[in-house]
């Protein structure tokens, strides 16, 4: 348990899930979903709860996604959200002081509109000071790598909304890559793949069980999964019925996405400068993020790059691991910080 005292919060604040860290530990690990009651005009659930709700609840209530691509999309419901995590924190009364210090992840492509939303909806939670770091740099922290050092390190942050890409050399990001292809567009993909070619309809969240059960972006596959019932509501007829889907369908259905991806690591490496791009031969590619997980992506951008990958040892909270760090060595790391 950490000490109740402790007032500095570091927030990975994803598309999909938000993780919030005090001293170091994980506090908070929940999907970043709020579910409000349309008849009575309140908040009914937020994570796991309004996940549940997710795709099933009557027309009342609705289900809200806060953050889309990488950002905030719904300014309201985001300050809610923070607002309800932070309340869950152990401690929380003690927590939620007007000294309360929080420092929040963005992606590298965000635009300063974007920035501001993050910096207003946190210290409309209750924030005294925010702080806010490009993912791709808090990655790195993350995974410990020597982000000051003149080497250069090349890392791949694949999240929900967004794939974030970028050369770090001497404590900044020398070239980088934001693209919305990321976690969320390989669930549509699957989603339009099953329409398509099986005129069956399943929803978001079957598609995210899909990828994650059977997903991979190589047809040759060490050890591959078998291959999964699907459950779905027919198009042509409207009654539900099964399906089984084997993970080469799954390749099929998201080799477009994932070509997206790989074209812009191939233009991040195009940008790089040739000494760091040396540095790289050695060192090679650290990937994080949710994304990094689906099977044999390394080995694709292996094949493409001509590079070692290696995948962080915890890819879902390096992000949050790494802003948490730089929060507590906050003298250390503040030309890290994004500037207002």
């Amino acid at each position: 348990m950490f000490p109740l005292l402790r007032q500095d919060i570091a927030i990975d604040l994803g598309t999909a899930n938000t993780v919030i860290m005090v001293d170091g530990e994980v506090v908070i690990d929940e999907p970043s979903c709020v579910a409000i009651d349309r008849h009575k005009n309140r908040v009914i659930a937020v994570g796991h709860e309004a996940l549940l709700m997710h795709e099933k609840a009557y027309k009342n209530i609705e289900t809200i996604r806060p953050l889309r691509d990488g950002v905030i999309a719904d300014f309201a419901m985001a300050e809610v959200m923070l607002r309800s995590f932070l309340s869950k924190i152990p401690g929380s009364r003690r927590l939620l002081k007007p000294n309360l210090r929080l420092m929040v992840c963005i992606p590298s492509g965000i635009t300063e509109v974007e920035e501001r939303a993050v910096r207003d909806s946190a210290e409309r939670a209750g924030a005294r000071e925010v702080y806010l770091i490009h993912e791709p740099m808090a990655a790195a922290l993350g995974m410990e790598l020597d982000v000051e050092a003149p080497e250069g390190n090349m890392i791949i942050d694949i999240g929900g909304g967004t794939t974030e890409i970028a050369v770090i050399a001497l404590g900044g990001i020398v070239c980088d890559r934001s693209i919305r292809t990321a976690g969320d567009e390989l669930n549509a993909d699957i989603v339009e793949y099953i329409r398509r070619q099986h005129n069956l309809q399943i929803g978001e969240r079957i598609a995210e069980q899909i990828k994650i059960e059977i997903g991979a972006a190589l047809a040759n596959i060490a050890d591959p999964p078998p291959a999964m019932t699907v459950r779905g509501k027919d198009i042509m007829t409207g009654i539900p019925r099964t399906l089984q889907i084997s993970y080469r369908e799954v390749v099929n259905a998201l080799d477009k996405s994932i070509s997206k991806i790989l074209e812009a690591v191939m233009q991040a490496l195009g940008d790089t400068p040739p000494a760091l791009a040396a540095d790289l031969v050695d060192r090679g590619i650290h990937m994080a993020g949710g994304g990094s997980l689906l099977r044999g992506l390394d080995q694709r951008i292996a094949q493409q790059t001509h590079l070692p990958v290696c995948i962080a040892d915890d890819p879902l909270r390096a992000v949050a691991k790494g802003t948490s760090y730089a929060l507590r060595n906050l003298n250390r790391f503040q030309f890290l910080l994004v500037k207002r």
